[in-house]
């Protein structure tokens, strides 16, 4: 009797050892505590408390501590403190430091474009450089911090969707259809039939083309819901959207760019209804669309004006799918090896869009759930032609459950660590830093000078109508190949809250535009986080109004405006200094990105390579670049991209190039 009491006790306690609620104790290790059986070994920033679970246990002492980020989950820690006291000196490579053996295989006469120096040296010198560099991230003579500025009052819709469109350097910005109200009605006494029997209308506008230059915007008419829908832009600039809610789930979407475009709309072309999904550009200038609600799949999309009669199963979306979803928008990058790198809750793996194939799987990043709606943020790392791609994730919650406990009103605090992975190595594995505050749904942008500008979202709860609490007002600059506890640093903050339903873009000028942000179920504007129209432009530290005049220009952009792969051009740039010293010069191209729930589909941006700088012949001021250009579709598919010249942390205004 006694034998078979404890039998029961037993089996009543083993499954809570298991339970995922009590993965925060440390003797109750989640499976994604070790990856692939191995040890973690705990850096000098987990030492006190759990490291992976509700963090108000450590984090008082953890933030008087040295902000040592990049430790590896699956590193030696003497190895790390060993190398971290011998600081700069030498040629050896911190083991946090993802960019150690960036130059590596790196052809003798091609510098690369963001090696950090302050001399001036010989081409032929560069080549020969080993060993680590490091950048020191861009701080202004004068402290400048970033700037916000009011740019417009009302942009009609709340922006829940936004994209820059080349050519016309106009927002397209959409919310949904569903609530059958905006700020801004249809030009012309136009209405969007709903109900033929009933003649119910709806002649609001639910899209609008908003001028980036002047506070001016045009209504765009839209019939089906493109609610928590996905995009991308093509070869030629124009823009395609995918999904949406109901009826426009199975929706592929056309808008050219050009003024007075309208929208082209097939409300049958997907396969598989895609409601929160990624769309994401392959090598070959096609688009898959990743997962969505209810939708274990992905398919590609078909030619305009056709259909596709059945998606491929995808079990990696069934394995990441919980109780609380956390995998939807999922993490989608072209890889530089023309796979794609997909991750959905805390997994990732490296799909082959040829065979349809996984052919990769990536170590758990550990500490909690970084999708929708435990949004996290993340980017492909600033790109090198002779580099391997890296990702970054940040945010999320730790908490399985932070969606359904938002809906009772408690609000967890999200993360505020990142995991940062070299995709294109054999044995990758994700090496942890921590932001300075936590943040869930937030924006995280590639800006023109390979720093990552991370704002927006909230510290606490999770993505959803009133499910999150304190607003994270104050944006974060984050320099990928800067010292190990010098990659972070806190700007000037906004005083508009931007949480669920926001969405943020990269301007040609260096500025970046803010917009949208509705917690709410519709417009509603008096409540605790009212519908949002207003829109913001922030001028990050490099546009100190202090360094106008040391701003570079691109005076040649007609004769660069087409590349090809694996080719050379001259871009000739004007400057102040009686020399440009090729050390403190970057040359870069950057996609625009679709933003929306802290997803910024097909964001890339990469360094082309720099050989050489010379005065121009018979032009005082002016200075030629030898550039290379990228090598292939993976590393640049084709399309339009902004190309900016980088001299000394200060970028010129953007050029449109076109790749093709």
């Amino acid at each position: 009797m006694k034998m078979a009491n404890a039998i029961n006790l037993l089996l009543l306690v083993l499954p809570l050892l298991f339970s995922p609620a009590l993965g925060h104790f440390r003797i109750f290790r989640p499976r994604e505590f070790g990856l692939y059986n191995k040890e973690h070994v705990l850096g000098p920033h987990e030492r006190f408390g759990n490291p992976f679970g509700n963090p108000d246990d450590y984090k008082s002492r953890l933030h008087s501590m040295h902000d040592d980020v990049g430790t590896p989950i699956d590193g030696e820690l003497q190895q790390v403190e060993e190398i971290e006291k011998k600081g700069d000196a030498g040629g050896a490579a911190a083991a946090g430091d993802d960019d150690s053996d960036a130059d590596a295989g790196k052809p003798a006469q091609l510098m690369g474009a963001d090696d950090a120096g302050g001399a001036a040296a010989t081409t032929a010198g560069l080549g020969a450089m080993k060993g680590k560099v490091h950048e020191k991230p861009f701080v202004s003579p004068s402290g400048f911090n970033g700037q916000w500025e009011l740019f417009s009052k009302n942009s009609g819709v709340s922006a829940m969707h936004s994209i820059l469109l080349p050519k016309v350097e106009k927002v397209i910005m959409y919310d949904a259809t569903i609530w059958r109200i905006s700020n801004i009605l249809l030009p012309n006494g136009e209405c969007r039939v709903l109900d033929p029997k009933t003649g119910e209308k709806d002649c609001y506008a639910h899209s609008v083309l908003f001028d980036t230059h002047v506070d001016n915007l045009t209504p765009l008419e839209l019939m089906t819901d493109t609610w928590c829908s996905s995009g991308g832009l093509t070869l030629e600039g124009n823009f395609v959207s995918t999904g949406g809610f109901q009826g426009g789930a199975n929706t592929v979407r056309y808008l050219d760019s050009c003024v007075g475009c309208k929208w082209r709309e097939y409300p049958t072309a997907l396969a598989a209804p895609r409601w929160y999904s990624t769309q994401a550009q392959l090598a070959d200038g096609r688009f898959i669309v990743v997962g969505g609600r209810d939708a274990q799949s992905f398919e590609y999309i078909p030619p305009e004006g056709q259909h596709n009669a059945q998606p491929f199963f995808f079990d990696f979306l069934k394995q990441t799918l919980d109780p609380e979803e956390n995998n939807l928008y999922p993490f989608v990058f072209l890889s530089t090896d023309s796979n794609v790198f997909i991750f959905a809750n805390n997994r990732s793996v490296l799909l082959n869009p040829a065979t349809n194939q996984v052919v990769k799987e990536f170590p758990v990043l550990p500490g909690g759930h970084r999708n929708y709606p435990a949004s996290g943020m993340s980017v492909i790392l600033p790109i090198r032609l002779f580099a391997a791609g890296q990702v970054l994730v940040c945010g999320g919650s730790a908490h399985i459950d932070s969606y359904s406990k938002a809906e009772k009103n408690v609000f967890y605090e999200a993360l505020e660590d990142c995991g940062r992975i070299r995709i294109t190595d054999p044995n990758p594995v994700w090496k942890r830093e921590l932001m300075p505050s936590p943040r869930i749904m937030g924006d995280m942008m590639l800006l023109p000078t390979g720093e990552v500008l991370i704002l927006n979202g909230a510290m606490r709860g999770a993505s959803g109508w009133g499910f999150a609490r304190e607003p994270n007002f104050t944006p974060v600059l984050y320099t990928p190949r800067a010292k190990l506890g010098f990659r972070f640093r806190q700007l000037a903050p906004t005083t508009i809250p931007r949480m669920y339903h926001s969405s943020t873009v990269v301007l040609p000028d260096g500025r970046v535009m803010v917009a949208g942000s509705n917690t709410n179920n519709g417009y509603i504007y008096d409540s605790m986080f009212p519908t949002e129209l207003r829109v913001e432009k922030f001028s990050p530290p490099y546009l100190d109004p202090a360094l106008a005049d040391s701003r570079p220009e691109i005076v040649n952009a007609a004769a660069i405006a087409q590349l090809g792969y694996n080719g050379k051009i001259t871009v000739q740039v004007k400057a102040k200094p009686a020399a440009m010293i090729l050390f403190n010069l970057k040359v870069t191209i950057s996609v625009p990105g679709f933003s929306t729930h802290g997803v910024t589909m097909n964001q890339r941006l990469i360094m082309l390579g720099l050989e050489s700088v010379n005065p121009t012949a018979g032009q005082p001021g002016v200075f030629d670049l030898a550039v290379v250009t990228p090598p292939n579709s993976a590393v640049a598919p084709t399309g339009y991209y902004m190309l900016s010249v980088v001299y000394q942390g200060v970028p010129s205004q953007a050029v449109w190039v076109q790749i093709k």
